[in-house]
């Protein structure tokens, strides 16, 4: 397996590519063009896996090769945007793979954000978990723009520091990630026919889940179980069906789980308790709170009412 390098500031991942040292601890764009010619870097660096302490959101055009992420890997487009968090692992093409480079990374510490509103938003940004095969794919136009507003955050880390600096730094990438968030919508309503056979397959899945001996040998399906089953990151999946559905992974489940309930309690005599345990949860009183949350009643209000 190869070497894994872990980057833990800004700083160290410039002076790890001999880059000069940041304008700013926290934040920096790395265009192609500031890095040593491929064939010069040094080979330790080559080939290796990489980690990070930072987000990193690179942007890849005209590019021959594949990056290597978790288990898979991933050949890059023209125009294409992927969104690493901390923490994630990924794979340095070789050489002889990777023969054309034109692009840009944007990499912040979390610590840039650590006071501000857009650090409690970080998690609405899902597509920095989607698995890099389910990378943004930006049109000339959203390509432009995307740079421009990362050069525009260079340049003002290039700036002297001054009482506004963090704030127009801060606004700047939050109007970046809101854009790739409308650039995501975009991309999800253009593939509409494909996500909806991933509908269809999603909708197949959860109900062999519930109509075979799963739910006795597991219990409930987690929302990583679809993920995996239709080979999506769970967030993107997730985010895939709000977009069709209107409904997350998680409310399609609790709301199969309901109708299953109410079909259950209205054609047997079976207990509430014995219900629960028969579709998968540990504890009655958790299913009683998910069906009262779901219905306005009690499963046993339910079935004297009908």
């Amino acid at each position: 397996m190869a070497d894994l390098i872990r980057v833990k500031s800004i700083s160290e991942f410039h002076s790890l590519v001999g880059m000069p040292v940041p304008d700013h601890p926290l934040i920096s764009l790395i265009t192609d063009d500031m890095l040593p010619p491929f064939d010069q870097i040094d080979d330790s660096l080559i080939n290796v896996r990489y980690t990070s302490d930072m987000y990193s959101i690179m942007y890849k055009d005209k590019v021959s090769g594949s990056l290597g992420y978790g288990r898979n890997t991933y050949d890059f487009q023209e125009g294409t945007l992927v969104f690493l968090s901390p923490g994630q692992v990924y794979e340095s093409p070789s050489r002889e793979d990777l023969q054309v480079k034109e692009g840009w990374t944007l990499m912040f510490h979390p610590d840039l954000l650590r006071k501000s509103a857009l650090g409690k938003k970080m998690e609405e940004y899902t597509f920095f978990s989607y698995a890099v095969n389910e990378a943004l794919h930006l049109s000339p136009k959203e390509e432009t723009f995307c740079l421009e507003l990362s050069q525009k955050i260079r340049e003002e880390c290039a700036q002297n520091q001054d009482q506004h600096s963090q704030t127009l730094i801060i606004s700047t990438l939050e109007l970046l990630l809101n854009y790739c968030m409308r650039f995501y919508d975009r991309q999800f309503y253009s593939r509409t026919n494909i996500n909806k056979d991933f509908v269809v397959s999603f909708e197949g899945a959860l109900k062999n889940f519930f109509q075979s001996n799963q739910v006795a040998e597991v219990g409930l399906p987690s929302t990583d179980f679809f993920g995996q089953a239709l080979n999506m990151s769970t967030n993107y999946l997730s985010d895939m069906l709000k977009k069709e559905t209107g409904k997350s992974i998680k409310e399609h489940i609790d709301g199969y789980v309901v109708d299953r309930a109410k079909s259950i309690l209205l054609n047997s005599s079976q207990k509430v308790s014995e219900i629960a345990y028969g579709l998968g949860f540990d504890y009655p009183q958790s299913f009683t709170r998910l069906f009262k949350n779901k219905t306005g009643m009690s499963p046993a209000e339910y079935r004297s009412l009908n």
